[in-house]
């Protein structure tokens, strides 16, 4: 089972995906969220996937296909640290975004491979022993744990859906 993290197992400025995320076991958390976000987005009216709140700003689908490609970094990175602890690049969503095809998607389309994804990072997750759960490589220039990449990957999905239903919907 996959403990939660202490601090300094993941970076400072991830405090705030950490701490969105409730107390029982990560794994089982994945898998609520795993159901409740494909049902958000399926649910969702497909127009509604072009969508920015202001001028600027990513729309629905982009914030879907960020929260998918940062999901894929968190899971690499898990995945390394669980086996080699080394330190790896930064992630700049930024670009990650302007080399994206999101909008070009349908919304749906998304919700799907997001789901996908979500299995493989919990067949990952499910496989990481406990001595590898608090194995820490270096990311972004900062220590982390495969276990403060668990609760980084759920809290920053729970913080983008606290957006998207206060600021989009």
């Amino acid at each position: 089972m996959i403990e939660r993290p202490n601090p300094g197992e993941y970076p400072p400025f991830a405090a705030k995906y950490v701490d969105l995320v409730g107390n029982g076991p990560i794994i089982e958390i994945l898998e609520y969220l795993q159901q409740t976000t494909l049902h958000f987005f399926t649910r969702m009216d497909p127009a509604k996937g072009s969508y920015a709140y202001s001028e600027g700003k990513w729309t629905v689908k982009q914030v879907l296909g960020h929260m998918a490609d940062t999901e894929r970094v968190f899971a690499y990175r898990a995945l390394v640290f669980a086996r080699d602890p080394v330190e790896l690049p930064g992630f700049d969503q930024d670009r990650f975004m302007a080399n994206s095809n999101f909008n070009e998607r349908k919304l749906e389309d998304l919700a799907i491979e997001f789901n996908a994804l979500r299995e493989t990072t919990l067949h990952l997750l499910r496989s990481v022993t406990d001595e590898q759960s608090t194995q820490k490589g270096i990311a972004s220039g900062y220590p982390v744990s495969v276990r403060g990449l668990a609760y980084m990957i759920a809290g920053h999905e729970l913080h983008h859906l606290k957006i998207l239903k206060e600021r989009y919907l």
